[in-house]
């Protein structure tokens, strides 16, 4: 999923990510769109769906990540979380009722239930005791769901979310009460937040063996393309980043070849495509060359052809782990494509 936090996946119109990116679904998160533009403009403009122009899926976040970093200007009590706007220092209140609320009025087609993500590390007794309040503040989300209704006339799904650090014995609770309230998805959060790669395999294995099966399984928050190949060979099957978008403003691009920093001086006289390797119109029809002189030149259309080429590589990757899947040939291909993107150009 393409991340679009405060409504709009940067830099990108929504018609590139329709026609040329093919995104199905992009993200949006509570804690942004709650503070700028507001409950009042997104009610009176019918939902986020009308306010940007998106006709495809929708999933917010709940704005627990971001109450997660914002340890300096919070408050974690049993009845929510009190914290400050990082915009104007305005004080706020997140309680899980009044968050399942605001995803309400934000009209998302699939919204998270509100919890708290430990950091990286965590003492075992501080990850068990945020895991019994992440599932005391579900109960407290599903039943506020389950007592309302949508606002825009179409139905709206309720992923819980697993938590419990990086202690095993604690994910594998944390899975059993989520796969026990029998929501329509699952999401496995508080990984990607620091802990080495290898422990994040760890915990997404150890956690999918309890998930069902039958019912989407979102890692968030993950990852670089090796990440995400790696979580899918490990049973994972929505995922979001901001890593696509953030790191092509920054001139890093993921390739079919491998990872380039297009500001490098290798890349001034090499009028290639940017990567022929798959069918991204920007791809192929803009060079390295050009591109990095508008990154060296500071070009607003290079954190646009960036971002689009970065999220179209991302849309193809999993399109062809989904086409591997259903020939029989992932676990190989995916061996070879790990080291292929992780390769620095």
């Amino acid at each position: 999923m393409p991340v679009g936090t405060a409504g709009t996946v940067k830099a990108v119109h929504t018609r590139e990510l329709e026609a040329d990116i093919q995104a199905q679904i992009i993200l949006g998160n509570t804690y942004h769109l709650y503070l700028r533009p507001g409950l009042e403009v997104l009610r009176q403009a019918g939902g986020l769906h009308r306010f940007n122009g998106w006709s495809k899926p929708i999933l917010t976040d709940s704005g627990g990540y971001q109450v997660f970093s914002l340890a300096q200007s919070r408050k974690i009590t049993e009845e929510g979380v009190t914290f400050k706007s990082h915009i104007d220092g305005s004080k706020h209140l997140f309680t899980p009722e009044g968050v399942m609320d605001i995803e309400r009025t934000i009209g998302a087609d699939i919204i998270m239930a509100f919890d708290e993500c430990p950091p990286y590390p965590s003492t075992y007794a501080y990850a068990e005791q945020s895991m019994q309040l992440t599932h005391r503040w579900l109960k407290r989300c599903i039943e506020r769901v389950d007592q309302t209704e949508p606002h825009y006339g179409y139905a709206q799904s309720l992923f819980p979310i697993v938590q419990g650090s990086t202690y095993k014995d604690l994910r594998a609770q944390s899975a059993e009460f989520i796969a026990s309230c029998e929501r329509e998805g699952n999401a496995i959060g508080g990984l990607s937040v620091g802990e080495p790669a290898e422990m994040m395999y760890e915990m997404t294995d150890h956690v999918n063996r309890i998930l069902p099966r039958d019912k989407p399984r979102y890692l968030m928050g993950v990852g670089t393309p090796a990440n995400i190949l790696e979580n899918i060979a490990l049973g994972v099957d929505m995922f979001d980043c901001v890593m696509p978008t953030r790191n092509a403003r920054n001139g890093m691009l993921f390739t079919t070849e491998g990872i380039i920093n297009i500001r490098n001086e290798k890349w001034k006289s090499d009028f290639s495509p940017i990567d022929s390797g798959f069918p991204s119109y920007v791809s192929q029809f803009y060079s390295k060359a050009y591109l990095r002189h508008l990154v060296i030149s500071k070009e607003i259309l290079a954190s646009q052809i960036a971002s689009i080429h970065n999220l179209s590589f991302y849309l193809w990757l999993v399109g062809e782990a989904r086409a591997q899947i259903q020939a029989g040939t992932f676990a190989g291909w995916k061996n070879r494509m790990v080291e292929v993107v992780s390769r620095r150009l």
